[in-house]
């Protein structure tokens, strides 16, 4: 049913998101509003996947360190940041929806999983 990279990903994407989601739990107890826990937690997440996609994931697809290292890197942040736009504003809009926080942010990340995949599938490690 699902390739090798997406199985490999779908596993960095686990590990990752329960360091997200730690956070993000953490940040709300500590009194953060609901959109920016859910920016620090998947900020956090973030790192947390480039170290397992370059390691683990994208095997054979990482750039030589350099130039090209750094642009790649720039890449899957560029990624990362698309993804956060996406689990901010759908947290966000859910929190004014009167939406319970942790259910807004298990939709956006669902959301926000495959467009991050899609971008780092085709662009970041092409």
């Amino acid at each position: 049913m699902f390739d090798r990279l997406y199985s490999r990903y779908i596993a960095a994407s686990v590990v990752s998101l329960g360091v997200d989601f730690a956070v993000f739990l953490a940040a709300l107890k500590l009194g953060a509003t609901p959109a920016a826990a859910a920016a620090t937690g998947y900020l956090t997440g973030v790192v947390c996947h480039w170290l397992i996609s370059s390691r683990a994931v994208f095997v054979g697809q990482v750039a030589d360190s350099g130039v090209n290292r750094w642009q790649q890197q720039a890449m899957f942040l560029g990624s990362a940041l698309v993804g956060l736009a996406v689990t901010t504003a759908i947290v966000g809009l859910g929190s004014k929806l009167g939406v319970y926080p942790l259910l807004a942010k298990v939709v956006a990340t669902g959301v926000s999983f495959q467009v991050t995949y899609l971008l780092r599938k085709k662009v970041v490690f092409a």
